[in-house]
């Protein structure tokens, strides 16, 4: 009788309490540690090494289910001959099949000295910033069981042209994963470049919006978790996919139909990547912490969400409120969001239950966009 009570009555740290444990000593050492690689391209035995060191790290995190993942990297321009390439996926199993998931690519290239697979390219910043921020994640969260369950992932094949994360997301729709989020951390670690422009109060998070899944809400949703909860720093939405010409793993998930988003310093230094100069002393281990806690506001809310309504509709009469409908589940309560038309960050919200309709009082419809989300939970855009 009294392990139950006292199983009834635990408390969990918060969110903000969680986040406030991300070390950046551990995440300096994680970047080292892979920077000491010669390199950790797809094509040389050092990413199998690589991989190995991942996966033994996360093995020490108690809870987490660690896989090496196999797949197949196809002939091309990057890739001499088709190999088998590994990759490690840990999974924090939750109370619920719902997943949330993060990652960052170990993988690392030289393009300067193409032509040689055994080229120095240590990639710090690109992006075992990334990885180590993964790594961290997994540390921290495991303290505790969610109601859905946790992926920390640390893909390969980046720099070949996402060929880790497009055959996990081709895995996650085959099996069938209902995987809600994808939180990708590529080049996370420098908060200024080399023309002397510093930022270390922002991240850039970038997303698409298209009706095959829910990218940019999830965008807006990171932003809104971490808002005034990350001491002098916040989330910055760019709202395009990617930068000009460039990828990420977040897009082999959106393709597949997954909500995914792609988090990114402000001001990157193009001059140090994919060389033998992208170094561990370039990167700022408080800011890359303190995009980890971005992330961690973000993937720890979702983590404890019921699953979103369904059938999110305006009251088509006009008025100068707003009302609202949607499709519940039984005992779920919702938080009703709104912004103005021409501002991409939610101004907004509101409480309201465990209802299936709600007024916004005084704000038109007209003039604002409206999302109705599960309490913690990523948001539906009314339509």
């Amino acid at each position: 009788m009294l392990l139950t009570l006292l199983a009834a009555t635990q408390v969990f740290p918060t969110n903000e309490a969680l986040a406030a444990q991300v070390d950046p000593g551990k995440l300096r050492a994680t970047v080292e540690r892979l920077a000491s690689f010669p390199n950790r391209n797809v094509n040389n035995p050092t990413l199998t090494a690589a991989a190995e060191y991942l996966a033994g790290e996360l093995r020490r995190v108690p809870g987490l289910q660690v896989e090496v993942m196999h797949y197949l990297a196809p002939k091309g321009s990057r890739v001499p001959v088709e190999k088998d390439v590994v990759e490690v996926v840990a999974t924090l199993p939750g109370k619920t099949d719902r997943r949330v998931l993060v990652g960052g690519h170990f993988d690392s290239i030289n393009m300067v000295d193409r032509t040689n697979l055994d080229a120095r390219a240590p990639g710090a910043n690109d992006d075992a910033s990334g990885t180590a921020l993964t790594l961290e994640l997994a540390r921290v969260l495991s303290q505790r069981k969610w109601n859905n369950t946790l992926v920390f992932v640390c893909f390969s094949g980046e720099e070949q042209g996402l060929l880790g994360s497009a055959a996990l997301a081709r895995r996650a729709k085959k099996e069938g994963w209902k995987l809600e989020a994808v939180l990708s951390n590529d080049i996370v670690g420098s908060s200024e470049s080399v023309n002397g422009r510093r930022d270390k109060r922002h991240v850039r998070v970038f997303s698409e919006e298209v009706p095959t899944h829910n990218g940019r809400e999830l965008a807006r949703f990171v932003e809104w978790s971490a808002r005034g909860k990350v001491r002098g720093f916040s989330a910055d939405l760019v709202l395009r996919r990617d930068r000009f010409q460039r990828g990420g793993d977040h897009t082999s998930f959106n393709n597949e139909g997954f909500s995914a988003v792609r988090f990114t310093e402000e001001f990157e230094e193009f001059s140090r990547q994919h060389n033998d100069n992208d170094l561990p002393k370039y990167v700022d281990f408080r800011y890359l912490a303190n995009v980890a806690r971005v992330n961690l506001l973000a993937m720890a809310s979702l983590a404890d969400a019921a699953e979103a309504p369904t059938d999110v509709r305006y009251d088509r009469p006009q008025a100068h409120d707003t009302g609202l409908t949607w499709v519940a589940k039984p005992g779920v309560r919702y938080v009703v969001y709104w912004r103005q038309t021409n501002t991409a960050t939610w101004q907004g919200w509101r409480e309201v239950g465990a209802v299936a309709k709600a007024k916004i009082e005084k704000v038109n419809k007209d003039d604002h966009d409206f999302a109705v989300g599960a309490v913690g939970g990523l948001p539906v855009a009314a339509r």
